[in-house]
């Protein structure tokens, strides 16, 4: 009897150590893939791929974050980079921003239904204030006071989860760069953010599949700061 547990256990430990790998080897896969993208398209494809992998773990959370982040990069496109030109140009700027929203928040829920420490929530917090802020700057002037203060607050939650999270500071310095002078923001103020955002990504531990992507952004930024 004790023979046939012992065999039990040890097919339990490889069964359950193969299932771990191929999960690995899956998540690292899609995110080599990352840096790539471009297109909608790729990110679609990135998303659609991580939320199969979330499908398929279910106890997960980084899948979904990763799915979510994806779509947060499509949402980006609508828009016009600091040069104005923008990527993806829609029939329904609000119609389009207002769908990728929703699905990043679909995907931070799933994440956060997963999600058993701090620090992974404070990442997901970083989702809902992107779905927030995108669809704030469709129309800043009569939008700021709903999405506008009610992404201010998931971005505090980010901090107050963890304080140390580079990326939390950097989209807060992405804020108060993006602010006009007149109204407090541009690149003095936000270039203290953006230096906070470097020194805890340098000291950041990386881990294995978790978000890493803030120090390189912040490092342009603060040098447009300088």
């Amino acid at each position: 009897m004790k023979q046939l547990l012992l065999a039990a256990t040890i097919i339990f430990s490889v069964a359950a150590h193969a299932q771990s790998d191929k999960y690995t080897e899956a998540m690292k896969k899609n995110l080599s893939l990352f840096d790539s993208a471009k297109t909608p398209a790729d990110f679609e494809n990135l998303a659609a791929g991580f939320q199969r992998i979330g499908d398929a773990e279910k106890t997960q959370w980084l899948p979904y974050y990763w799915q979510g982040l994806a779509l947060a990069r499509i949402g980006w496109m609508y828009f016009p980079d600091e040069k104005g030109v923008t990527a993806v140009k829609v029939a329904d700027l609000d119609q389009a921003v207002s769908g990728v929203a929703g699905r990043i928040n679909a995907a931070a829920d799933k994440a956060e239904a997963t999600a058993t420490d701090n620090n992974a929530k404070s990442e997901i917090q970083i989702l809902r204030y992107m779905a927030l802020t995108q669809q704030m700057i469709v129309d800043p002037q009569s939008r700021y006071m709903t999405f506008g203060a009610q992404g201010a607050e998931a971005l505090q939650k980010a901090t107050q989860l963890n304080p140390n999270n580079p990326r939390a500071y950097y989209m807060q310095a992405m804020g108060v760069y993006g602010t006009p002078e007149q109204f407090g923001g541009g690149k003095a103020p936000a270039k203290p953010l953006f230096q906070k955002a470097v020194d805890l990504g340098k000291a950041e531990q990386k881990q294995p599949l978790y978000p890493d992507w803030s120090l390189e952004q912040a490092e342009q930024m603060l040098a447009l700061c300088q």
